[in-house]
């Protein structure tokens, strides 16, 4: 059996939350990255007041896992919702943070969103189909 299933993933996600610093929006997303060799990365929303330097918990999750060495994943697990609610809406990647998957992902890498109810699996070709990537190079 697999160690870090979709539930496994989606609670720990949900534990990243809550290292959020999201004084702005008020909106607090975790994040849980999963390495083909077994480990799994954090990653909480982190904003600015400028805006601009504002990281999304996706980016930061594959922050801390490329600064270890690690370049190849299966899946992310993302939840997000008001800093003091639960998730009751999936809350799918960004643009910048999808274009970031496409540059380390290959089209069948999973993204797992969590209503609070339910788990939705998504591949990176079906939320970035006709993506821009190194083949165009």
């Amino acid at each position: 059996m697999e160690k870090y299933t979709s539930e496994a993933l989606i609670s720990l996600a949900l534990e990243a939350r809550k290292n959020a610093h999201c004084p702005y929006s008020g909106i607090a997303v975790g994040a849980a990255l999963l390495t083909k060799t077994g480990e799994v990365f954090l990653g909480a929303n982190m904003e600015s007041a400028s805006f601009s330097p504002t990281l999304c918990a996706e980016r930061v999750a594959f922050g801390a896992a490329l600064s270890q060495g690690h370049r190849e994943f299966l899946r992310i697990a993302v939840v997000g919702a008001k800093k003091d609610e639960m998730p009751h809406a999936f809350f799918p990647p960004c643009g910048v943070c999808r274009q970031v998957m496409a540059e380390f992902c290959e089209n069948d890498f999973e993204i797992l969103l969590s209503d609070g109810k339910t788990v939705e699996v998504l591949t990176l070709d079906a939320l970035l189909p006709h993506r821009f990537g190194k083949e165009h190079f």
